[in-house]
């Protein structure tokens, strides 16, 4: 069996922290009179999936089989998030949780170049998992090991 078959074979399941990672991009051609930092006029901005979303989404770019368990918040970013995981190919259980803010990574990028990024994040405990762990059982025994 070559390594594409044996990959297109795999069944992986992903679980950990799933995150949004938005950019902001933009035109620098100033320094703040506030302080000595560039002042960056948005033009556009972008988001993407992160964390353990994009490690879902190269491994199913690879070929395998995807299920990835993780946790968002009941907030725009969580919203955001959920509506690019929806557009993938592979199997998402995201449980929903209000009371976690949902993590988010913020970059700046003036002039084709990072100059901040910005971390939106708590981690979840426990309490937050705990309603994963039904979908995460029921994925084991069909997950490649």
């Amino acid at each position: 069996m070559s390594l594409r078959d044996a990959i297109r074979r795999a069944r992986v399941l992903v679980v950990g922290d799933v995150m949004l990672d938005r950019y902001w991009f933009g035109d620098v051609s100033r320094i703040s009179p506030e302080a000595p930092v560039p002042v960056v006029h948005v033009t556009r901005n972008e988001d993407r999936i992160g964390g353990a979303g994009n490690v879902a989404r190269n491994a199913a770019a690879l070929g395998a089989q995807v299920t990835l368990l993780s946790v968002a918040g009941r907030d725009e970013a969580g919203q955001a998030l959920r509506a690019l995981l929806e557009a993938e190919s592979f199997t998402v259980h995201l449980h929903e949780d209000p009371a976690f803010s949902t993590i988010t990574k913020l970059r700046v990028i003036g002039r084709q170049q990072q100059l901040l990024r910005v971390d939106f994040e708590t981690q979840p405990g426990t309490r937050c998992w705990r309603p994963s762990w039904k979908p995460m059982r029921n994925c084991w025994p069909t997950a490649t090991w």
